[in-house]
């Protein structure tokens, strides 16, 4: 039976506000996946003639990167229209289609909601900066001074010399926290705060499950403070909380804020803030414990991490369409990161490595699957970016961190059936080319890396131990051997993974030795102890006697 298709786990899915707690997520890029039209860009209909392929796959959530009106000056991320869907990527009604189509298919999708800043191309701020009398004029946030809240933080300081712009028009100074093309709204103007509000009502109203809300630490400024995570943000983020509770009661908001988890936590205050918040640290440390052979990374961070709230959920995930950030490990961890993954310069991007999984792993299936086994079992929900189930590579001839956001590989017809057209940008040459990696050729292979990471979601779906139980790490006495037991109600199922490239053996203290059944071949083992071969993953789920 196709377990995904039954009516069964579309119920349980579709019906159950703590759904993303099991869930499996997907990062789409959509100008990046399937072009319907031949103009060369992906579009909301050619992710909708693929959603059967995500379906299969096993996920239960789509995030798609922003589709609005934009110059494209920060891939989206600078938005020209809240209320609207680029021409580029086609009509709302399109969106509607998706949104019906993976909603038939037990699929989520949630969008980028950006609060913080618009474009400057945004009408609101071209009306701003027109007219100090203009009602728009209070929808950022203006200066005759570029010295209010110095020794705030300059995100992008390697382009960005102030968080103040001068406009010539106005002479005045403006305030921005990412690029100067990106003016800072300003919430202490209650009209924006209830457009954001509004913003919010339509998105969901259209039928969409929720948001990643983009770089949600920065609403408000206040002199004397770092200008991040301020008492008055988490008050508005609870604003938009208790709208989406009662209104749209299954619908989500994730946060994407680069922070340690003790200082995260607050994001999720007592279960009425975020709903989900990424593990940023996490991340980089599953790729140090590969480089170090050596488990203590994953266990010290994880130990690190405060408990949350029951209806809150960490999101985990390996890469994204930015650089695999390296801001949370210390400059010696960086450096041995980057000798490892990143050994030549035009690899590294401020402070992390612009490469996609595969590349990173040296294209090593062992280490690629032993990484997702790791993704898949931790706490929290996974996320995937696009193309890494497949094991895409990058194109490290695109400036910036476009590399990693390169048209999906369909099959090895030309343009690597994304396109009919000319693509937005050139494709993957070389030994992770469409002409050897692509989707087609991985269905039709029954041992391919695609095969072995739908299986590995699969199996996940059906315990609730992965994405709602409690972790315990089990002594190895062996460093490079990484166990742990994920527990939730009578199910109790152990992982154990080599993070070295020789093989060891493991055996599990007493109170852990008995009946097993191998989730991965469907054995029934009755264990002591465990040979683990390089970079091995087991997945044992206890007998019940």
């Amino acid at each position: 039976m196709d377990w995904a298709a039954s009516p069964l786990f579309i119920y349980n899915t579709m019906n159950n506000q703590l759904w993303y707690k099991d869930a499996v997520f997907y990062q789409i890029s959509v100008r990046a996946f399937k072009d319907s039209n031949g103009d060369g860009h992906g579009d909301l209909r050619g992710l909708t003639e693929k959603i059967d392929y995500i379906k299969n796959l096993g996920v239960d959530c789509i995030w798609i990167m922003p589709i609005y009106p934009s110059p494209l000056r920060d891939d989206g991320y600078d938005i020209a229209d809240y209320y609207n869907v680029s021409d580029e990527y086609g009509k709302l009604d399109d969106l509607k289609g998706l949104i019906a189509a993976a909603h038939e298919r037990g699929i989520r999708i949630i969008m980028d909601l950006v609060l913080n800043h618009t474009s400057d191309a945004h009408p609101w701020f071209q009306a701003s900066r027109s007219d100090k009398n203009s009602p728009y004029r209070d929808y950022y946030v203006w200066s005759d001074t570029d010295k209010k809240y110095e020794g705030v933080r300059i995100i992008f300081g390697d382009i960005e010399k102030s968080n103040w712009a001068w406009d010539e028009k106005t002479q005045q100074y403006y305030w921005h926290r990412f690029f100067s093309s990106q003016p800072d709204l300003n919430f202490d103007n209650p009209a924006v705060q209830d457009e954001m509000l509004n913003v919010v009502r339509f998105w969901l109203t259209l039928g969409i499950d929720g948001f990643r809300v983009d770089a949600p630490t920065y609403l408000f400024e206040r002199d004397g403070t770092n200008c991040e995570s301020l008492p008055e943000t988490h008050a508005y983020l609870k604003r938009i909380r208790h709208l989406i509770d009662g209104e749209f009661p299954e619908a989500i908001m994730l946060a994407e804020s680069n922070q340690w988890p003790k200082e995260l936590s607050q994001y999720f205050s007592s279960g009425d803030e975020f709903h989900m918040a990424f593990h940023f640290p996490l991340m980089p440390r599953i790729f140090l414990s590969i480089a170090q052979n050596n488990a203590t990374p994953i266990i010290e961070i994880l130990q690190d991490t405060p408990s949350i709230p029951d209806n809150c959920q960490w999101a985990i995930f390996l890469r994204n369409h930015d650089e695999l950030s390296l801001e949370m490990v210390t400059d010696e961890e960086r450096k041995l990161m980057w000798r490892e993954f990143a050994p030549e310069p035009h690899m590294i991007h401020n402070l992390g490595i612009r490469r996609r999984l595969a590349p990173i792993l040296n294209n090593d299936r062992s280490k690629i699957e032993l990484v997702n086994s790791l993704l898949f079992t931790l706490p929290g929900s996974p996320i995937i970016y696009y193309g890494d189930e497949i094991g895409m590579g990058d194109n490290l001839n695109l400036p910036d961190r476009n590399g990693v956001r390169t048209p999906m590989q369909w099959n090895s017809s030309p343009n690597a059936g994304f396109t009919k057209g000319e693509p937005f940008t050139e494709l993957i040459q070389g030994q992770y080319g469409f002409q050897h990696i692509n989707t087609e050729s991985q269905l039709a292979n029954p041992d391919s890396l695609y095969r072995a990471i739908r299986r590995m979601i699969h199996i996940r779906k059906e315990h609730h131990a992965f994405g709602r139980g409690s972790i315990q790490f089990i002594e190895s006495n062996d460093p490079g051997v990484l166990a742990y037991l994920r527990e939730h109600g009578e199910e109790k199922i152990l992982l154990v993974h080599n993070l070295t490239d020789s093989s060891r053996s493991f055996t599990l203290p007493a109170e852990y030795q008995g009946g097993y059944i191998n989730l991965l071949t469907n054995e029934m083992q009755n264990i002591q102890s465990i040979t683990l071969n390089p970079y091995s993953y087991h997945w044992m789920k206890k007998h019940a006697h």
